[in-house]
């Protein structure tokens, strides 16, 4: 097989502020912004890789899921424990100094040197999505 990660999908219940964030303070190019209002379909990557991309979706918008569902997502995205993305980068402290300039930034954790082998910091973005950066030696 051939298979490439195309698309991931995080939830997002503002889709100004998840632009705002995913473009403006990660850099992310916007590839599509279809929808209006909050049932807004965002997707953005980052700049030269066009086959990667983030979709940002509005939080339970299928059709199938309950209003009891429905209230477990909004409580699990409060508390920022239901969508996540690892990001990687080279340079974490330099990127983490750009990410916190952005008055918005809710900053989970500072660069650490992890006990299993990995650099690493934490944001959480406007919906409460965790959003790890590892640095990659």
């Amino acid at each position: 097989m051939d298979l490439t990660i195309h698309t991931s999908a995080l939830p997002h219940v503002d889709p100004d502020a998840s632009l705002h964030f995913y473009r403006d303070v990660l850099g992310f190019e916007v590839r599509s912004d279809v929808g209006q209002g909050r049932m807004r379909w965002i997707t953005v990557g980052p700049a030269g890789q066009p086959d990667t991309c983030i979709l940002l979706a509005p939080a339970a918008a299928d059709p199938g899921v309950t209003e009891e569902e429905r209230r477990t997502i909004a409580e699990m995205m409060a508390k920022g424990t239901y969508g996540w993305i690892l990001l990687a980068t080279r340079d974490l402290d330099g990127t983490f100094e750009k990410v916190v300039q952005a008055d918005d930034v809710e900053v989970v954790q500072e660069p650490t040197d992890q006990p299993y082998g990995v650099r690493d910091c934490a944001f959480r973005d406007p919906a409460g999505n965790m959003v790890r950066i590892q640095e990659v030696r």
